[in-house]
C-alpha cells in the first residue's frame, strides 16, 4: 500500500523534536503520533492520502516556528477530538496532560467538542468563532497552532471542490489572515493572503501574477546590481549582514493599487532588498551606507526599529533611487526582527529568554483584553464575533501619543476611542482633544500618523450619553455604558420607565396592562434581574432595550389571554384543560404535543432545571429546548406554528452543566476564599479561568455540575456575601 510519505514525516518530525526536547519529551510525542494514527486510520485527506499526514505537516510547522513541546503536541492531536469517534478532550488530559489538553481543546469545534446542534451553518460558524476568540485571549497558542492549520489546509485547497474553495478563502481571508497580522506573523498573512486571493478571484490573480512576473525580470537586473554593490560596500564598512531580494506578494500589491488607484508601474516596493545585520546598531550603520550610496526619496523613510508597529514588526524601511533614476525599496533589520516579523509571536518562544520580547509579549496580550471586555458585555454570540472582527481584526489607522507610543485602532475610530484605549479613566474625563497640535472635536476620525492629546478635566463628572454614537469600539462603548449603569441610578431608572412608557405607546401598548407584577416578575426572573427598578435602570443605561423588555411583557400577555380563551371553551364544553405529557427523552423534559420527538438543549443559552424553557422544532433533529429569555429565542417566537411547549420532568434527576463569572477584588487571598465558599457547599466544580482587568479587578470563570437553577442560585448567593465578591453572573 502506498505510504504517501507518512513514514518519513513521523520520522523527521519525531527526530526534530527529540534534538530540541530531549529523548523523555520524545516519548511523549511518539505516544501522540501513534495515537493519531489510530483516531485517524480510517481517513482520507480530500488529495486522496492518509488524514494523518494532516497533523503531523500542522506539528512540523510548529516545530519549525520553534514552539514549546506542548504545542508541537497539541498540533498532533488537534483533530483527534473533532475527527475522532468518541474521543474526549477528557481522554486528551488523561494520556497528555492539562496542558496540551487545554490547547486542543481551543482549535475544536464546539460541534465537536460538546455536541452541540444549531439551527444554520452560520450560527455554527459564529458559535466556533466565539470559542477560537476566547480561547486565544486564554493561551495565545491556541491562535498559532490554528493558523498553522489552516496555513496547510490552504496549501492544499487545490484538492477541494470548488465551494469549499471559495468558502475557505473567504473565511481565512476575513478572519484568519487577519489574526496572523494582528499577532504579527508576516509569513503567514501573506501567504494566506496570496492563496485566498488565487481561489476567490482567479481572473485577478492571473493577470496580476502575469504583470508582476513581466516587470520583476527587468527591475531584477537592477536589484542584483544594487545587491552586489551593497555587499561590498558592508564588507568596506566591516558589518557583517545577509543580503536578499524580497518580492512584494500579490494580495498586498492588489489591495495598495485599489484603495490608492495605481498602476503596478507607481508601487517603488514591488522588490526590495532586506539586509539581515547583528546588532541595532548595525542597522542604523548600514542606514548610512545606503544613503551614502543612493539618493533617499523624501517621505519614503520609516523607522520601525525606534517606534515599532503594534503587531511587534520592527525594521528599517527607506526607499532610494539608483542612479538611473529607478526607485527600490530597501529594509533592514537584526536577526531576532526578522525572525519576529515572519513569526510574530510565536517568536516569543524561539527568544523566550530575551526580556524584550517578553516585553512585547506582554504588550500583545494586553490587547486581547479587548475580547474579554466584549465576552463581559455581549450575550449574543453574533454580535460578540462581529464585535471582535472590527475591533481587533478590522482595518485599522497608527496614531500616535505625545510620546511617540503607537496606538492602532479600527479605521473610523475618534479622540474618544483613543482616550478610552489609554485608561477608562483618561476617557471619562475627556473634554478636549488635540491632533497634531491643533483642537479637534471629539468626533473627529483619527488618520495614520496624527498624534492625539487628551485633555482632561476633573470637573468633568463622567461621559455624555452622546458618547455612544460618537465613539466607534466596542470597548468604550462598554465603558461608557458601564459608568451610566454605576454611576446614575435613579436617574436611569427614571429614563428607563420613560424609555418603556414611550416605546409602548409607539406599540399601541397599554403599558398598565402589560406591566402587571405576575408578568414583570417573570420578565426580571428570566433576565436574572433582582427587582423592577433594577429593570428600568438597566433600560435606562442601554443595557437592553426597551423594545426587548416590551416584547417580552407582550409575549407573555398573549400567552396568558389564549390559555384564558382556551380554557373558557373547555369549561363551556363541561371538561378539565388537560395536557398530554410525553417524556421525549431522558433529559428530563416533557413536550406537550407530538410524541417521540427528540430532545437537545441549547448551547446558546444552557438551560438548567427551574429556568422559564420554551421548545422550537427544528427541521429533522427534533425539539431544540431554550431559557425563555435567550435571545435566539426571542427570534425563533417570530415563528409561532414552530413553537411548541415544554416543562422540566421535575420527578428526573440529571447532572447539567453551568458556568458563572465572578468579579473580585484583585489582591492576594481572594481566590483562597471564593474556594472555601465552594468546598463549604461541596461543589462538584470542573473548570476555572481566572485573570486581571484593566479596572484592577480579578474576574474568575467557574464551570460546575448541577442538578438545577435552584443550587446554582444558591452557590451564586453564597458568593455574593463575601466582602472580596463584586459581581457574580450567570453566563
Amino acid at each position: 500500500m502506498e505510504d504517501y510519505g507518512v513514514t518519513e514525516l513521523k520520522q523527521s518530525l519525531l527526530d526534530g523534536f527529540r534534538k530540541k526536547f530531549g529523548f523523555e519529551a520524545g516519548e511523549r510525542m511518539r505516544a501522540a503520533i501513534e495515537f493519531a494514527e489510530r483516531v485517524h486510520c480510517n481517513q482520507r485527506r480530500d488529495a486522496g492520502g492518509p488524514y494523518v499526514t494532516h497533523p503531523l505537516t500542522v506539528s512540523q510547522y510548529l516545530l519549525e516556528m520553534g514552539m514549546d513541546a506542548p504545542t508541537v503536541i497539541a498540533g498532533v492531536l488537534h483533530d483527534t477530538v473533532e475527527d475522532g469517534d468518541n474521543i474526549q478532550t477528557a481522554d486528551i488530559e488523561t494520556r497528555f496532560g492539562k496542558e496540551v489538553a487545554f490547547l486542543v481543546d481551543g482549535v475544536t469545534k464546539l460541534t465537536k467538542s460538546g455536541n452541540q446542534t444549531y439551527i444554520t451553518k452560520k450560527q455554527e460558524q459564529t458559535e466556533n468563532l466565539r470559542k477560537l476568540f476566547l480561547s486565544i485571549a486564554s493561551d495565545v497558542r491556541v491562535v498559532i497552532i490554528k493558523l498553522a492549520d489552516r496555513l496547510h489546509n490552504m496549501r492544499t485547497l487545490a484538492y477541494c471542490t470548488p465551494e469549499k474553495q471559495a468558502r475557505k478563502a473567504k473565511e481565512t481571508l476575513e478572519v484568519y489572515a487577519p489574526l496572523a497580522d494582528r499577532f504579527g506573523m508576516g509569513v503567514i498573512r501573506s501567504e494566506l493572503e496570496d492563496l485566498s486571493f488565487r481561489y476567490l478571484m482567479p481572473e485577478e490573480f492571473a493577470k496580476l501574477s502575469a504583470e508582476v512576473s513581466e516587470q520583476q525580470h527587468e527591475r531584477m537586473e537592477v536589484l542584483n546590481s544594487a545587491m552586489e554593490l551593497m555587499r561590498k560596500l558592508l564588507d568596506e564598512a566591516n558589518i557583517h549582514g545577509e543580503i536578499s531580494g524580497r518580492p512584494k506578494h500579490l494580495y498586498s500589491t492588489y489591495r495598495k493599487m485599489q484603495r490608492n488607484n495605481y498602476k503596478l508601474n507607481e508601487l517603488y516596493d514591488l522588490i526590495a532588498i532586506r539586509i539581515i545585520v547583528d546588532t541595532v546598531n548595525d542597522c542604523y550603520a548600514a542606514l548610512g551606507v545606503v544613503h551614502a550610496t543612493w539618493k533617499p526619496m523624501p517621505g519614503r523613510f520609516k523607522d520601525y526599529i525606534a517606534m515599532p508597529k503594534p503587531n511587534m514588526y520592527r525594521s528599517l524601511h527607506t526607499t532610494v533611487m539608483n542612479e538611473n533614476g529607478i526607485p527600490f525599496e530597501i529594509q533592514i533589520r537584526t536577526h531576532e526582527m526578522h525572525e519576529t516579523a515572519e513569526y510574530g509571536i510565536a517568536a516569543h518562544w524561539m527568544y523566550k529568554d530575551d526580556k524584550k520580547v517578553m516585553t512585547e509579549l506582554d504588550q500583545k496580550t494586553s490587547l486581547i483584553k479587548q475580547i474579554i471586555e466584549a465576552e463581559e458585555t455581549t450575550e449574543d454570540s453574533k454580535e460578540f464575533v462581529e464585535n471582535v472582527l472590527k475591533d481587533f481584526l478590522g482595518e485599522y489607522v497608527f496614531v500616535l501619543t505625545p510620546r511617540g507610543e503607537i496606538i492602532d485602532l479600527p479605521v473610523g475610530s475618534t479622540p474618544l476611542d483613543f482616550a478610552y484605549r489609554i485608561h477608562t479613566n483618561v476617557g471619562h474625563h475627556c473634554q478636549h482633544a488635540r491632533v497634531n497640535g491643533n483642537m479637534v472635536r471629539l468626533d473627529y476620525k483619527l488618520k495614520t500618523n496624527d498624534v492625539v492629546e487628551i485633555l482632561t478635566s476633573n470637573a468633568q463628572v463622567g461621559p455624555s450619553r452622546d458618547w455612544l454614537s460618537i465613539v466607534k469600539t466596542q470597548s468604550a462603548k462598554n465603558k461608557i455604558r458601564q459608568w451610566f449603569k454605576r454611576e446614575n441610578r435613579e436617574e436611569n431608572i427614571q429614563r428607563g420607565r420613560d424609555m418603556l412608557e414611550e416605546t409602548a405607546k409607539r406599540h399601541g401598548q397599554n403599558l398598565a396592562q402589560l406591566m402587571k407584577p405576575e408578568y414583570y416578575n417573570e420578565v426580571i426572573k428570566r433576565m436574572t434581574i433582582a427587582t423592577v427598578e433594577d429593570l428600568y435602570a438597566t433600560i435606562g443605561f442601554g443595557g437592553i432595550t426597551a423594545g426587548q423588555v416590551l416584547h417580552k411583557l407582550m409575549d407573555l400577555y398573549r400567552k396568558d389571554e389564549r390559555l384564558s380563551a382556551i380554557n373558557r371553551k373547555l369549561e363551556e364544553a363541561g371538561k378539565e384543560p388537560q395536557k398530554p405529557a410525553h417524556r421525549t427523552n431522558t433529559n428530563g423534559v416533557y413536550v406537550y404535543g407530538d410524541p417521540g420527538m427528540a430532545v437537545f438543549f441549547a448551547s446558546c443559552c444552557n438551560p438548567l432545571p427551574g429556568d422559564p424553557i420554551i421548545g422550537y422544532i427544528t427541521r429533522g433533529r427534533g425539539v431544540s429546548v431554550h431559557r425563555a429569555d435567550c435571545v435566539n429565542a426571542q427570534n425563533l417566537l417570530k415563528e409561532t406554528d414552530r413553537i411548541i411547549e415544554v416543562e422540566w420532568a421535575a420527578e428526573e434527576k440529571t447532572s447539567f452543566s453551568a458556568a458563572i463569572r465572578v468579579r473580585v477584588v484583585d489582591k492576594a487571598g481572594s481566590l483562597m476564599e471564593v474556594s472555601k465558599v465552594l468546598l463549604s457547599l461541596n461543589v462538584n466544580m470542573t473548570n476555572l479561568v481566572s485573570r486581571s482587568t484593566e479596572e484592577g479587578d480579578a474576574i474568575m470563570d467557574m464551570t460546575f455540575t448541577v442538578t438545577g437553577s435552584e443550587q446554582l442560585k444558591v452557590i451564586m448567593n453564597n458568593l455574593k456575601k463575601l466582602p472580596e465578591v463584586i459581581d457574580v453572573y450567570r453566563i
